[in-house]
């Protein structure tokens, strides 16, 4: 764009292109169902996701990999990954952030981008992370809104009737790419937090390429109570919940038989996505389903 003397407004559309979706790794050449989940009527999703031939997949291995098509379609091997993914945050932080913002010390903004990886899915906390770091508040209030600005960060605002108090409600964190976020992180295993992350990254991918209004958000009262993702569309609310088990309860559904009971006629029945292999209604209006069934 540096390179561009026009501005190019009212002539140019825009597409953001996200990582790979998994469907997209499996040469699908699409991201999860989600427009067909909203076209169709409630009582017929499940025969909708039982049709779906995608197949079966470990999450976590999909975590590790992420979507940047080297890392998650050329390469093979765990040592291979983190060759790239060290080599692909070097590159970023002496080459590309650079352009966007000078920045002189290098090895602070990559102990934010570290500790922001532990906080995935939760509220952003600007100064409690200038605390943890020894970073001056500010400091942190850039970093952040530069790896936001690079597609390396996600800020998912909270879900309100209200408009207004979205903006002024504490988002949550997520990362661009699941793959870079457990290699600067160092863990061994993913949390249930980067399950939420892939399901959040296929919606992106969905909501980029709609013409209808779209918002993704999550859902959080002061009672504690929390639905992971909220589809609002066309005027109605979908509720998302994300758990890494492969046998769903009853009681996992809670927070989303609390948000249909807020919303009344405006939320539609929950998605409680799961890592086993059974699609039932746990509730007349609650869905368990295979994860990989759905992105």
């Amino acid at each position: 764009m540096q390179g561009i003397s026009e501005s190019l407004a009212g002539r140019a559309s825009y597409l953001t292109l996200w990582p790979m979706t998994r469907r997209e790794q499996r040469e699908l050449g699409r991201c999860g169902l989600w427009e067909e989940l909203v076209a169709a009527n409630d009582a017929q999703w499940p025969d909708l996701l039982s049709a779906d031939t995608a197949g079966p997949e470990d999450w976590q291995e999909l975590a590790r990999r992420g979507g940047f098509p080297t890392p998650a379609v050329h390469m093979t091997s765990a040592e291979d990954r983190m060759v790239w993914f060290d080599g692909y945050v070097r590159t970023y932080l002496e080459r590309d952030l650079q352009v966007l913002s000078s920045i002189a010390a290098l090895p602070d903004f990559r102990r934010l981008m570290r500790a922001a990886c532990f906080r995935l899915g939760q509220l952003v906390n600007q100064t409690e992370m200038a605390r943890d770091l020894s970073l001056k508040q500010p400091t942190v209030y850039r970093y952040l809104n530069l790896l936001e600005t690079s597609y390396l960060l996600v800020r998912l605002p909270a879900y309100s009737v209200n408009r207004t108090k979205r903006l002024l409600k504490s988002p949550k964190l997520y990362w661009g790419d699941v793959g870079l976020a457990m290699h600067l992180s160092g863990m061994a295993e993913p949390t249930g937090a980067y399950l939420e992350n892939i399901v959040l990254l296929d919606l992106l991918v969905w909501q980029c390429s709609r013409l209808q209004n779209t918002e993704i958000l999550y859902w959080r009262t002061t009672a504690g109570e929390e639905v992971d993702l909220v589809i609002e569309t066309e005027g109605e609310v979908l509720p998302i919940e994300i758990k890494s088990t492969n046998r769903p309860r009853i009681r996992d559904a809670a927070n989303l038989i609390a948000f249909q009971h807020e919303y009344g006629a405006d939320a539609r029945a929950g998605l409680l996505l799961h890592t086993g292999t059974v699609i039932e209604w746990l509730t007349p209006k609650v869905l368990a389903v295979p994860w990989w069934k759905v992105i």
